[in-house]
């Protein structure tokens, strides 16, 4: 095939949601869908395949021969007939552990077995339309039977025999595919639901129902509400016999060839007797509306077209109502909510774009929070689908928006390696990036409270891309969007653009604390210099802040410093002692006197001992070079660390508050009772590196606390 086709890359199915994957027909203008939910791919295509698409060649959708003046069109009838013997086969392991969980749940939402269902059959077609497009004379003439048919699917209900019926006139299935694809999990979304599952520990009931709710579980939702299920499907490469699969789900199938079938697949449901309501016409309409309306190839319902087939990114934004976004997202984002915000924008420059990107109303789930979790935005050209994930789209930090981008400017015949490299695509990625936070800064000032929980839903995934960005700018561009308490006020927030407006005059840095709540951030000895001093300083709940701040450096040319940095500052104190100023402190033979006394006792754990001026209430404080840094090493890497190379490593400076009457009877003490003030030198240093956040686990501490008291005790 040459290169003036074009090329359409159609990505394999490794995120567990239903995801969107659509290409608009070019010679007729539907829409057609491929998401990679049932791997109905011919043995010799491979897994991860360069596919092509012909703008040039069309695919005749023949004039369906029963549509008359009423438009109804319907494919399916009871013709099939079995022949010879059957087959029987037992389930891969986890497929029958799926099945079983499947079949016993009582999870509520059990009608997305149809759009599962549907979005299985809508990749078949894709899959045929991509075999003849790719074919050597672009029509699959020869190669394959009935190249020229209708591309649909069709969908029957029968009450009385309680009955849901969904054909397809796609690629179908060889006997090899079917057992591969329906005894085994090949589907990415089972396997993790699998591996849900087994994290879960078997799982509560509600665990069950989360897991099915976030993965779903492709063609095996079916026994949700099945009996049994049978499965009729012809191949569509000449020569290819009929086949039947049939399965109640309780561990094994059966396989067997059968007579006037026709090309493609047809699922036949047998409802359970408390699931005869998708047996309902008004039911699975219903549905269709709900999950599959915007599938792009047309869906008839007993006879009559029940989906829309149209692109809403490329209408204009304010044509757009609210209920077809509502239902759009839903499709794309494979959830039950609305949007939260819509961002509908085009534009010519720097590229051209046309963009729907939704941001979820729902809070992130545990693998939308992990990093595997798939880009969820599909790339078009023209209308004709690139990727339905693509990779490098946007950053990964933004992988929990839904929708599509469509650019005239990339190319059809961009492979799949360039797709990943071009430096097309990093452009529309910087553009796209750019407008998204444009975007959230704009609610941040008109919708402050609707962004606010925006915020405490999904502040993670901006934080996480201070982190991951390697640009100065973006970096910035994302930290405007932080929230922070301050020392100012409690209960609200502000953003660092509004923390630098109120800065005294001649303050050059931006202060943070990190603390896991106000109370510890206002009582806390680092913070007790700046306090004094009327400098506010931000306070870090979460974990990770501080070291996203460390990250981030500098916002608007000034500094981010943590508290404790500014505490390991060199001060006045010892300039101050020379004068003779610091009242009530003591002498500075006396410091002379305490300090190698008290590097002796702490010979191993600290690094520097001195005094310091910016005490008042607290006796003493331990720093580090790099506080945030320390502690999450503490808490991450030091567990299997000797204590000795753990000090060694950290470095701690011991500082301790000469006018403390905690510290001026330590000095009293190394000469009256040196026992009692070594230990209490050694608790000192403890509770120190405990409000420091520099100890994994304190009731290590409670051995050298009981032994300091039972020495008091003594005493009386």
């Amino acid at each position: 095939m040459s290169v003036a086709h074009g090329l359409l890359r159609l990505q394999k199915l490794a995120r567990p949601s239903f995801t969107l994957a659509r290409c608009l027909h070019p010679a007729t203008g539907l829409l057609y869908h491929s998401s990679g939910r049932l791997q109905q791919v011919p043995h010799h295509i491979p897994a991860t395949p360069a596919w092509t698409f012909s703008l040039n060649r069309t695919l005749t959708t023949k004039p369906a021969e029963d549509a008359g003046d009423s438009g109804y069109h319907s494919i399916i009838r009871d013709q099939e007939k079995t022949v010879g013997s059957s087959d029987k086969h037992e389930f891969q392991a986890e497929t029958r552990m799926l099945l079983d969980i499947v079949a016993r749940s009582l999870y509520s939402d059990k009608e997305v077995f149809v759009r599962e269902l549907v979005s299985n059959a809508s990749d078949a077609l894709e899959k045929f339309r991509f075999l003849i497009q790719s074919s050597a004379d672009g029509s699959g003439t020869g190669e394959f039977v009935e190249a020229d048919r209708a591309l649909e699917i069709h969908i029957g209900t029968n009450k009385q025999e309680r009955q849901l019926t969904i054909q397809d006139t796609g690629i179908g299935m060889t006997r090899e595919e079917l057992i591969a694809h329906l005894g085994t999990i090949a589907r990415s979304g089972s396997k993790h639901f699998i591996e849900q599952l087994k994290e879960s520990g078997k799982g509560t009931q509600e665990n069950v129902q989360n897991i099915i709710g976030q993965f779903g579980v492709g063609f095996y939702s079916a026994f949700m509400v099945a009996d049994r299920v049978d499965v009729y499907t012809r191949s569509a490469r000449a020569g290819s016999p009929g086949l039947k699969w049939s399965s109640d789900g309780s561990g094994t199938f059966e396989v067997q060839e059968a007579e006037n079938v026709a090309i493609g697949t047809k699922i036949v449901v047998h409802l359970k007797g408390d699931c005869r309501e998708f047996a309902d016409e008004d039911r699975i309409r219903e549905v269709i509306r709900k999950y599959s309306n915007f599938v792009g190839s047309p869906i008839y319902l007993n006879g009559k077209q029940a989906n829309q087939i149209q692109p809403i990114w490329l209408m204009e934004p304010k044509q757009v109502t609210v209920e077809q976004h509502n239902e759009f997202y839903r499709f794309v984002g494979n959830t039950f909510d609305v949007p939260r915000f819509t961002l509908h924008y085009k534009t010519d420059v720097p590229l051209s774009i046309r963009a729907l990107l939704y941001f979820p109303e729902g809070k992130p789930g545990l693998f939308e929070m992990s990093r595997d979790s798939d880009i969820g935005v599909a790339l078009y050209t023209r209308k004709v689908l690139i990727q339905s994930k693509t990779e490098n789209l946007l950053p990964k930090w933004l992988r929990f928006l839904k929708g599509v981008v469509d650019s005239e400017d990339i190319p059809l015949n961009l492979s799949r390696e360039l797709l990943q490299n071009s430096a097309l695509i990093r452009k529309l990625r910087v553009a796209l990036t750019n407008r998204a936070l444009r975007f959230l800064h704009d609610r941040s000032q008109k919708e402050p409270e609707s962004y606010d929980k925006f915020y405490k839903d999904y502040g993670l995934f901006l934080k996480e891309g201070i982190v991951t960005s390697q640009e100065q700018q973006e970096k910035e561009e994302i930290a405007r969007l932080l929230r922070f308490e301050t020392s100012k006020e409690a209960g609200r927030t502000v953003s660092l653009p509004e923390y630098c407006e109120r800065q005294a005059e001649g303050q050059k840095d931006i202060y943070y604390l990190a603390a896991p709540n106000r109370t510890l951030a206002e009582a806390s000895p680092y913070y007790e210099s700046l306090k004094k001093r009327g400098i506010e300083v931000l306070f870090c709940y979460e974990a990770y802040d501080e070291l996203v701040l460390m990250q981030l450096g500098m916002y608007l040319g000034k500094n981010l410093v943590s508290v404790e940095k500014e505490m390991r500052r060199s001060d006045s104190a010892k300039d101050a002692a020379a004068d003779g100023v610091i009242e009530g402190s003591l002498l500075q033979t006396q410091i002379d006197e305490l300090l190698p006394w008290l590097k002796q006792r702490l010979a191993g754990k600290v690094s520097t001992v001195k005094t310091t001026t910016k005490l008042d209430s607290h006796p003493c404080v331990v720093t580090v070079e790099e506080m945030a840094a320390a502690r999450h090493f503490i808490k991450t890497q030091s567990h299997n660390m000797s204590e000795e190379n753990r000090y060694a490593l950290l470095q701690p400076q011991f500082e301790i508050n000469a006018k403390h009457p905690i510290i001026k009877k330590l000095h009293k003490l190394t000469t009256s009772d040196p026992e009692l003030a070594e230990l209490l030198a050694k608790q000192l240093f403890s509770n120190a590196m405990v409000g420091a956040g520099l100890v994994d686990d304190p009731r290590m501490l409670l051995t050298s606390m009981n032994d300091l008291l039972q020495k008091v005790l003594d005493k009386h």
